[in-house]
């Protein structure tokens, strides 16, 4: 009996406090208020030159950096929406990420590397884990929170020349030439520099006061394009390249000096494609299996790329207080 007159009083107090809550609600209504926010942070990108089947390499091997901007507005204590700009820079490189011939040897004869500057302009939803306070100074100490939605993403990947060129310093945009025969007769035509991305993921944010928050998020985006890295189908017919600087770019196996890590490749390559001849020049001839036909990306599986950020906020006054006329 005493039990159940317990268990009676708990759901009882429990009831009201709910009612009580309601109604201070509905006579204190949230009061909406936007925050501006800036961050810088770190990128790791996914893809031919990197494949999801390493995480820990492609995460950290060859890490990047971002910068962003955003606008968010907090509509209810859990619901918000946030408007941004993200410069993300992403790099891979087959002889840096597979050194010495592993993980994937294939892909260090490959020999491919590149650089992409995202600008990446995202809108998302926000759903905060814990309710915020009614009123922007009266927000919670520390809020988690997911985040998902959709962005618009212009790109542009390059590489460095040949380290055979005079100029051989030189970063050049691989889209214009085609180099899997974009373009060409019998070829697809040429991939698009703008696509889409899928952001997702979650962060936390710390109140330091009443106008400021320190933030940290980590997420993921999914891409349209498999073409953040220039690498997605077969090595073509060079003959139908438009010229020699396309040629150079679109098969680099025979290069001795790696052009963005300055390494002499001959020992691994030879090790790998001549396992059993230790004086043949491995670059004397083309290497059979790294051709046109043969397989330059994989075009099963489109790009990808992580991003982390520390991000400072402030606050936006909701109301402007005029001065008194006097």
């Amino acid at each position: 009996m005493k039990s159940k007159i317990f268990v009676g009083t708990v759901l009882f107090t429990l009831l009201l406090t709910y009612t009580s809550e309601a109604q201070r609600r509905r006579k204190t209504p949230f009061e909406q208020y936007s925050t501006v926010n800036f961050g810088l942070g770190t990128s790791s990108y996914a893809g031919d030159l990197a494949p999801y089947r390493s995480p820990v390499n492609t995460i950290f091997k060859m890490m990047r950096w971002n910068v962003n901007a955003s606008y968010t507005r907090h509509f209810t204590p859990n619901l918000a929406a946030r408007v941004g700009f993200t410069w993300v820079r992403i790099a891979g490189d087959d002889e840096y990420y597979n050194r010495g011939g592993k993980p994937f040897d294939g892909a260090y004869v490959r020999n491919l590397h590149f650089r992409n500057d995202l600008k990446e302009f995202s809108l998302v939803g926000i759903y905060q884990l814990r309710s915020d306070g009614r009123s922007p100074n009266r927000r919670i100490k520390f809020s988690p929170y997911l985040f998902a939605g959709l962005a618009v993403l212009a790109h542009n990947p390059k590489a460095k020349v040949p380290e055979f060129y005079a100029d051989n310093n030189r970063w050049v945009s691989l889209q214009p030439l085609g180099t899997e025969g974009q373009g060409q007769p019998g070829y697809a035509k040429p991939y698009s520099l703008v696509t889409y991305s899928i952001p997702f993921g979650l962060g936390f944010t710390w109140k330091v006061n009443d106008q400021w928050n320190i933030g940290v998020e980590g997420g993921f985006r999914f891409t349209g394009s498999d073409y953040l890295d220039d690498a997605s189908g077969f090595f073509p017919n060079p003959d139908v390249l438009k010229n020699d600087l396309a040629r150079d770019m679109s098969n680099r196996t025979l290069e001795q000096i790696a052009a963005r890590t300055g390494r002499d490749r001959t020992e691994t390559v030879r090790r790998i494609v001549y396992p059993n001849e230790p004086s043949i020049d491995p670059f004397a001839t083309p290497l059979d299996g790294w051709g046109e036909g043969n397989f330059r990306g994989n075009p099963v599986r489109k790009d990808a790329y992580m991003l982390s950020s520390i991000t400072v906020g402030y606050v936006l006054p909701s109301k402007i207080k005029c001065p008194p006329i006097r």
